[in-house]
């Protein structure tokens, strides 16, 4: 006779014999280098694809970043003065291309409030209505805040953008939604993006050349057959760049913001897309030769 909780576990586990008998024989992962090393076989198998694989490991290595790691550093932060002219603030909306900007009001350190994009439009119906007006009150999170928590806490919220602070108060950066996703599903695609170009100079149909802000200063000398230094002048103990985006941020003294361009060695490096406080894309050609006056 089969005692009675014997029988109330057998109800409620719903496995059949052999699929016990087969986790017996071959029990599951014990670690995390055994799950990841599970979902290679998996995606070998052809059980998942790749692109599942890749997401359930972002998953993974997302559950041991914290915001800190995945931040906007504040020096790189768009952010809208509070007493700028309204022409100003629009116009860097419109050059950024972000949908939400911290504002802040005499020193860059005093952030009062997050000003969404789409509220501006309510200035085109009351021009006398005040900025301050429209402010969201920011969300602050500290550096160490999981990216986990962080992703739980903007679905209950609906917040889309967290400022960070360092352990002394500070404002260290700031963190969205998307760029906790990004952990999960790699970098969200823009207008300038798409899945067949991978890598940092190409060709476009109008002879022109789009080239990525991180394209490191050798390799796009190379692609030009150019030299690529700063002069005497500008030399200092800061001027060790990697890249062409920091490059170029030098030499014009800021960082440049969409429709900017820069001309070097006869080349024209026009800003195509910013993110981040960074240059993404730049539109390289040949700069244009002024004519001789007649």
């Amino acid at each position: 006779m089969i005692p009675p909780h014997t029988r109330e576990l057998d109800k409620q586990d719903k496995r059949s014999y052999w699929q016990r008998l087969l986790e017996f024989i071959h029990p599951g992962p014990d670690s995390r280098e055994e799950l990841l090393d599970a979902l290679s076989d998996a995606e070998d198998n052809q059980v998942i694809g790749a692109e599942s694989r890749l997401m359930l490991e972002g998953v993974l290595r997302m559950a041991d970043l914290t915001a800190g790691e995945v931040m906007v550093a504040a020096p790189r932060m768009d952010l809208i003065n509070l007493d700028a002219p309204i022409e100003e603030s629009l116009h860097q909306v419109i050059d950024t291309g972000h949908s939400r900007f911290p504002v802040y009001e005499g020193e860059r350190d005093n952030l009062v409030g997050i000003l969404l994009a789409k509220d501006l439009l309510k200035l085109q119906r009351a021009p006398a209505l005040n900025i301050r007006t429209l402010l969201r009150p920011p969300v602050f999170v500290p550096e160490s805040k999981g990216l986990n928590d962080l992703l739980r806490e903007f679905r209950n919220t609906r917040n889309h953008m967290a400022l960070v602070v360092d352990e002394f108060g500070r404002i260290a950066g700031l963190i969205t939604i998307e760029d906790v996703l990004e952990q999960i599903v790699g970098d969200i695609e823009d207008e300038f993006d798409s899945q067949e170009d991978v890598g940092d100079i190409f060709a476009l149909a109008d002879d022109t050349y789009r080239v990525s802000g991180n394209a490191s200063l050798e390799r796009v000398a190379e692609a030009f057959g150019t030299h690529l230094e700063v002069t005497a002048a500008e030399e200092s103990e800061d001027t060790n760049f990697d890249t062409i985006g920091g490059f170029i941020a030098h030499a014009m003294g800021h960082v440049p913001r969409r429709g900017e361009h820069f001309e070097i060695n006869k080349l024209r490096f026009e800003v195509l897309h910013t993110r981040g406080g960074a240059v993404k894309w730049f539109k390289v050609y040949p700069a244009p030769v002024d004519k001789a006056p007649i």
